[in-house]
């Protein structure tokens, strides 16, 4: 987000001294050529530009990091409602934990990411536990790699950045279905103003009656949004966003390992564990307001201070599956978390009503270019505060019968209970002083030096209410890049990062249970190459990503105790294409080859091998062919490849590699007068069964399954 410049865009700019040339050439007898103007070299699936790695929107080319950007035309063509859908053009993304009706959490380079610091809209921090609506997002940015210099705590594997839309003079509406019968109706009203059409509205409002592949795992969402914009005056702009969310759907619990060593095989992807009749769906509601006010105190001086809130209330009454207690082959273990070889598996009435998760963050920034000893400088300073709060009640989740993965779930009655009291869980604070300074020596050389401070207060509860940590940190974490262009369209760099990430909660079988662990370091090289190629951007990226390992320890007589030991080191190449490959063909592309391994864990099974659900080799492409005979037809492509990755942390079981293909079309054309594009896709058209996600949850491992064929159609008309 910029401030307007109060000179005249180039665009307008060209227009008047055109217009002026005309007319004195037409005074002198000379005639131009009429002029065309046409957009429809629009950039499509080509970013151009991000803000996620950094304090500002800054070109590709010069962002010394590995950046995806996930435009609008490719987030309307693939018709995505959920982030799971986007990061599927992403071969360094994998789901972890990502189960039907819940929110969805991932992993980047292998790490997962941390639903309290790795998300957020407009470059501030929001709740993670939600699953963010789409309607009123003009891209979806991911900052690869640490990203400690940006936000601060987050896990290493990367963040996620949403840039809302801007005011702009559009009316339309979307509808769509797909072959279950699906309902969804979207509008998007916006316009400017005022006497001097300063003012800047945007409503977005969406309603969606989901219909899940998966039996007895339908529900509904309802979406509101509003982005205002102020041009006070030349110099100064003010932006708001509040967007508000009730979503609500029946959560489908993932299969475990038979025995603890073997996958379930003959699974429908319809069939649902677990499910009774009185069992509630899960209802996330969530809201999430920002504010912005930039000045320009120069040409080259601007300042800006932000602020935003993000609330995320989990409503959560679950008929559960997990473990087999209640299987007699399962009684030697204390802890069966597992499905018997049998496939047995228990069923828990699991009730976590007014789950409360809220970020509230500051932050205030000052940015200037100037010269210094014959040295060009791009400087950000300024200084950030962020709270963020757990309450939740305590656990409830009682054991009330079991059932068996090949058989009709058995109806069974609810436990006689109810939760406790909500109470505070996690009360954390952080403050931050930052700086980032841009140095170029010359127009082939740039050095990007920054750190920041860090200053961690963090209490954490347990269920009785009692302080069981306080910690008291400050952090420093430096990143440095040096920077090479040989031409004005390459670039290559070479960085170094450092981290810091929160540490994880225990899970409720271990005896430290419930505990949450301290925070924990994280360090970063990578060496990166960018190409700008007639209308393609062009990307390679080697990385290394250590950070300390944190798991349940086995003690060898059936216990476990969570714990930060050893260190899981990931090494990697990423490469990535987007773009216009000929006048009508575009794609976005992404291979990634990582290397994860666990070393010093204490537990040998668990050391030097690959990473649990971590593949050593992914890819994926997305492609628009439009027809050149057949104006504004285009056909839409896409597959996607995973290696096959291991399901449990001793690497003795895997899940199988898979490839799924998709296909599509756009068509836009005119009806009743009104621009309308009429698109269709086919997800998995070749109906490929597939575990897609083998990671774990509060240290229970588990597995889904991707999706099957599905079809979805819409058609968005411009009033």
């Amino acid at each position: 987000m910029t401030l307007h410049h109060p000179r005249l865009p180039l665009g307008l700019l060209s227009l008047g001294l055109a217009l002026s040339s005309s007319t004195t050439l037409a005074d002198s007898g000379i005639t131009l050529a009429p002029l065309n103007v046409s957009d429809v070299l629009e950039d499509g699936y080509q970013p151009r530009q991000a803000s996620v790695a950094g304090f500002g929107a800054a070109p590709l080319l010069d962002t010394p990091a590995s950046v995806s950007v996930f435009t609008e035309q490719l987030l309307q063509d693939r018709q995505v409602r959920l982030l799971s859908e986007v990061l599927q053009s992403d071969a360094s993304v994998g789901e972890s934990y990502a189960p039907i009706g819940y929110y969805e959490n991932f992993n980047v380079r292998g790490f997962e990411l941390d639903a309290a610091h790795s998300y957020t809209i407009n470059g501030q921090t929001i709740a993670g536990e939600q699953n963010v609506a789409l309607e009123n997002k003009q891209q979806v940015e991911l900052l690869k790699g640490l990203s400690g210099l940006q936000s601060g705590v987050a896990e290493p594997g990367g963040l996620i950045n949403y840039v809302t839309k801007r005011p702009q003079d559009i009316r339309s509406l979307t509808v769509s279905s797909t072959a279950l019968g699906e309902r969804y109706i979207a509008t998007d009203l916006g316009g400017w103003f005022g006497s001097e059409r300063q003012f800047g509205l945007r409503a977005n409002l969406a309603h969606e009656d989901i219909r899940s592949y998966v039996d007895h795992a339908d529900g509904q969402r309802d979406f509101a949004s509003l982005a205002f914009d102020w041009q006070v005056n030349p110099d100064a702009l003010l932006q708001l966003d509040v967007e508000y969310q009730q979503r609500e759907q029946r959560s489908v619990p993932g299969y475990q390992l038979l025995g603890g060593n073997r996958l379930p095989h003959g699974i429908d992807p319809d069939d649902r564990l677990a499910y009774q009749h009185w069992a509630k769906p899960v209802q996330i509601d969530s809201l999430n307001l920002g504010g912005r006010f930039e000045y320009r105190f120069s040409d080259t001086w601007t300042g800006s201070v932000s602020a935003s809130r993000s609330r995320v209330v989990i409503d959560d009454y679950s008929a559960f599956a997990w473990g087999c207690y209640g299987a007699a082959s399962c009684a030697g273990s204390k802890v069966p978390n597992y499905f018997s070889p049998e496939g047995d598996y228990d069923i828990y009435d699991y009730r976590s009503p007014d789950d409360t998760r809220r970020t509230d963050e500051a932050q205030v920034t000052l940015n200037g270019l100037f010269a210094l000893a014959g040295l060009e400088h791009e400087l950000t300073v300024g200084s950030s505060a962020q709270r963020r709060t757990v309450d939740q009640r305590p656990k409830f989740n009682e054991w009330i019968g079991s059932g068996n993965i090949y058989q009709p779930t058995p109806a069974l009655e609810p436990f006689d209970g109810s939760p406790g009291h909500r109470e505070r869980r996690l009360d954390s604070r952080q403050y931050g002083l930052f700086a980032s300074d841009r140095i170029s020596f010359d127009e082939h050389w740039q050095t990007v030096l920054g750190a920041r401070v860090v200053r961690l207060d963090e209490q954490a509860f347990g269920e009785d209410g009692n302080l069981r940590r306080h910690t008291r940190q400050y952090e420093l974490l430096p990143n440095a890049a040096l920077i090479y262009k040989p031409r004005a369209d390459i670039s290559l760099y070479a960085s170094y990062s450092k981290g810091l990430s929160s540490g994880n909660a225990a899970p409720w079988f271990a005896l430290n249970s419930q505990d949450i662990l301290a925070p924990t370091t994280s360090r970063q090289l990578e060496l990166g190459i960018k190409r700008e190629w007639q209308r393609m951007s062009l990307s390679a990226a080697l990385f290394q990503l250590r950070q300390g390992y944190q798991y349940a320890q086995p003690d060898g007589s059936g216990d476990f105790t969570y714990v930060q030991q050893g260190q899981q080191k990931n090494t990697g190449l990423e490469l990535a294409a987007s773009g216009w490959v000929t006048s009508n063909l575009q794609i976005n592309a992404s291979a990634a080859a990582i290397r994860a391994r666990v070393g010093g864990s204490g537990t040998r099974a668990y050391d030097d091998h690959q990473a649990l659900n971590v593949p050593n080799l992914r890819a994926a492409l997305q492609a628009d062919y439009s027809l050149p005979g057949v104006p504004g037809l285009a056909l839409l492509g896409g597959a996607r490849y995973s290696a096959s990755k291991y399901a449990n942390q001793a690497g003795t079981v895997a899940v199988g590699g898979y490839a799924v293909f998709d296909i599509g079309s756009r068509y836009r054309t005119r009806i009743g007068g009104y621009d309308t594009v009429l698109r269709l896709t086919v997800d998995n058209v070749f109906d490929r069964r597939y575990w897609r996600d083998a990671g774990e949850y509060l240290g229970d491992g588990y597995l889904f399954q991707g999706a099957p064929r599905t079809a979805r159609v819409s058609a968005a008309v411009s009033f």
